[in-house]
């Protein structure tokens, strides 16, 4: 039995120890300084048997990374999945899906993270059960309406959006000092530098400007002003599901965000100023490149990928594992359940 070393998780993300039941745990969920995690710490991690040591992201302090590295101790990044809940995280409602990667996460453009692996290296012809599964998935998370978070409610996107008469761009605003922007742009750009640049870009068409959830719900603040992009786009000042926020839509423009996938599955055209995860693979149009990334994949194949074979699945009532098709089936579940 390995031995992991949790640090630095919110005590609310006490719900790690149910997706490591195979290793024998050791949390400590407050800060530590370089002193207590060398002398009270270290010494018990290289006594131990096939030590790990786990962090949530990028939020823990650099001598953990460097004792690491000079110890030959793996170090894992913990990240939400694809699907996670029908609450926002900040909420502290518990994941349905945990990304296990390392030396990097998916977001994180300046090395290869696993799923990059995956993408760069599987060879998806060889598995065509894989990629029905992926078909499936993504016809079922469309029907479905899902995305990430599933806080919004149904809207007439009609009346919000009014009659379509000329090209239309959604602009999608991510939190702006999100580890996915720090680690996949080499730009420095707010979501204000979005909305113009696909204004400039589309002379004559109508920006939408859809920002971030957390920000409209006020638990995560906002870097720009969205009044301040207001006389070149319609500003949404609600939370409206991506699946009623794409529809009637000719391109999308963002960042790095997962949203941007989302539209790709619909058919939709993205343009990325960052490096997220699906771009890089011949289906977006990027404004950063990664030599890296040099095969040429589906969306069939990014979706098998990013959904299926990188994260893990897990039933937070039941505490069991779940496959892909049983957590889109449970999160739609939830989300019937909070609408009823």
């Amino acid at each position: 039995m390995s031995t992991a070393f949790v640090f630095g998780l919110s005590p609310w993300k006490s719900f790690i120890r149910s997706w490591l039941l195979e290793e024998k745990i050791y949390c400590r969920k407050r800060s530590i300084t370089w002193i207590e995690f060398h002398v009270l710490w270290a010494p018990m991690i290289l006594r131990s048997e096939s030590p790990k040591i786990y962090v949530w992201g990028y939020k823990h302090p650099s001598f953990i990374e460097e004792f690491c590295k000079a110890r030959n101790v793996p170090l894992i990044r913990i990240e939400d999945g694809f699907i996670r809940s029908v609450a926002l995280g900040a909420t502290k409602a518990p994941p349905l899906s945990l990304c296990f990667d390392s030396p990097v996460l998916y977001y994180d453009a300046s090395a290869p993270s696993r799923l990059e692996q995956i993408l760069e290296h599987y060879d998806f012809s060889a598995d065509p059960e894989l990629i029905l599964r992926a078909r499936a998935g993504i016809s079922r998370l469309i029907s479905t309406r899902l995305s990430k978070y599933n806080t919004s409610t149904d809207v007439d996107i009609e009346r919000i959006y009014g009659p379509k008469d000329r090209k239309r761009i959604l602009v999608l605003g991510q939190v702006e000092d999100d580890m996915s922007i720090l680690k996949g742009c080499q730009r420095r750009m707010d979501n204000n530098d979005l909305v113009r640049a696909a204004a400039q870009e589309n002379p004559g068409a109508h920006i939408v400007y859809k920002p971030h959830p957390e920000i409209l719900h006020g638990t995560r603040p906002a870097r720009s002003r969205p009044d301040a992009v207001k006389s070149i786009a319609q500003v949404l000042e609600q939370d409206i599901s991506l699946a009623d926020a794409f529809q009637t839509i000719d391109h999308v423009y963002t960042l790095t965000s997962l949203s941007g996938f989302e539209a790709l599955i619909r058919g939709i055209p993205v343009t990325c100023f960052g490096m997220p995860f699906y771009a890089g693979w011949g289906l977006t149009d990027d404004r950063q490149t990664c030599p890296r990334r040099s095969a040429r994949r589906t969306v069939e194949e990014i979706f098998a990928a990013a959904y299926i074979l990188y994260p893990k699945y897990f039933h937070p009532q039941q505490k069991r594992v779940l496959t892909f098709e049983e957590a889109l089936e449970l999160l739609y579940t939830m989300k019937n359940a909070t609408s009823a």
